[in-house]
C-alpha cells in the first residue's frame, strides 16, 4: 500500500512492508517519508529537527549517523531527520527497497521496521527521536511469538513527529487502532 500526501514544507511518502527473512517489519502500521520536512537553511537542521520532535511528544535522543548493518527496533517506533549529508537507506531487510534522504527530509519507522546505511554522502548527521515513554532496543536476530505480540501492542504516539495532529500516525495509525 503506497500513500501520497501534500504537506506545506513538502510532502510525504507512507507504504507497509511486508515481513523478509528474520525481519519482521511492520505489517500494519506504514513507513513514512516526508520529504523536506525541515526546509533546508542555513540554520541548524539538527536543532530544528530536535525542537519539532520535542514539540510533537517525540523526545530526541540521540545526533550521529545510521547504523550500517540490518537491525530493527521492537521496542519504540522511530523517526530520523536528516540534518545533513544525504544517505541511501535500506528498508525492510536485506534485499529491501532503498530509499534517497537528504537534508531537511525524515523518515518514521513503525517497530520491527528493518533499516540500514547503504551508503551516503557528505557530513551526514541524524536526529533520532521515539516517542515519550518508549525506549529503544537493536534487534539483529529474529523476534519470538511472544516479543512479536508485545511488537504489535505498542501504544501508538498521542501525535505525529513531524506533522503534529495530522500526518501518517494520526491519519493511518490510528486508523488501523
Amino acid at each position: 500500500m503506497r500513500y501520497e500526501q501534500k504537506i506545506e514544507q513538502g510532502h510525504y511518502e507512507a507504504f507497509t512492508l511486508a515481513p523478509r527473512d528474520w525481519v519482521p517489519n511492520n505489517r500494519k502500521l506504514a513507513v513514512a517519508i516526508y520529504r523536506t520536512a525541515m526546509p533546508s537553511t542555513d540554520n541548524d537542521l539538527a536543532t530544528e529537527f530536535e525542537a519539532l520532535f520535542e514539540h510533537n511528544q517525540w523526545p530526541p535522543q540521540w545526533r550521529n549517523g545510521i547504523f550500517d548493518y540490518h537491525h530493527f527496533h521492537s521496542t519504540a517506533h522511530e523517526v530520523l531527520g536528516i540534518a545533513s549529508g544525504s544517505a541511501d537507506v535500506i528498508l525492510g531487510g536485506a534485499g529491501g527497497c532503498v530509499v534517497m534522504l537528504r537534508p531537511g527530509d525524515a523518515l518514521l519507522l513503525p517497530a520491527g521496521t528493518g533499516h540500514c546505511l547503504q551508503a551516503f554522502t557528505g557530513s551526514l548527521c541524524v536526529v533520532g527521536a521515539y516517542p515519550a515513554g518508549q525506549q529503544w532496543d537493536i534487534r539483529r536476530s529474529g523476534l519470538t511469538p511472544e516479543e512479536l505480540v508485545a511488537m504489535e501492542s505498542l501504544p501508538f504516539p498521542p501525535s505525529d513527529p513531524v506533522l503534529g495532529e495530522r500526518g501518517p500516525v494520526i491519519e493511518q495509525w490510528l486508523g488501523m487502532a
